[in-house]
């Protein structure tokens, strides 16, 4: 069973996905902001976590980069919304750029989440797919 960590300060969607990947039978723990995130995460790392951007004290961005520095192969999925689409564009291909492998803009449906969840616990880590035989 693969573990995911979903970090965002939203509640109501923070629970939400949670619902969802427990009953799609993933592991799941939750965080409400990127400090919250790091601490869970150096405890009990996860396969995926799924990082809002516009958090309070330290943002998705931030922590994608801190993530990315400790654990270079934890699979990240960005989420954001809003309603300035520019600047929601802008995040997403920020995310990418530090080093997401997907991005999905809220609103989004969660059969869109757990496609792009398992999508990504399926493809392999980039060390393992230049590994030598």
């Amino acid at each position: 069973m693969s573990s995911i960590l979903v970090v965002d300060d939203e509640d109501q969607i923070r629970r939400l996905i949670c619902q969802a990947l427990e009953g799609a039978g993933y592991h799941v723990t939750e965080a409400r902001d990127g400090k919250e995130a790091l601490r869970l995460y150096r405890l009990a790392p996860a396969d995926l976590v799924i990082m809002d951007v516009l958090m309070p004290d330290q943002d998705g961005l931030e922590t994608t980069v801190a993530l990315r520095q400790e654990s270079p192969d934890v699979k990240i999925i960005v989420i954001t919304g809003g309603s300035d689409m520019i600047g929601i564009l802008n995040y997403l291909d920020v995310a990418t750029m530090l080093g997401a492998h997907r991005t999905l803009q809220k609103p989004f449906e969660l059969k869109t989440l757990l496609e792009s969840i398992h999508a990504e616990l399926q493809a392999p880590s980039p060390q393992a797919a230049y590994s030598d035989p």
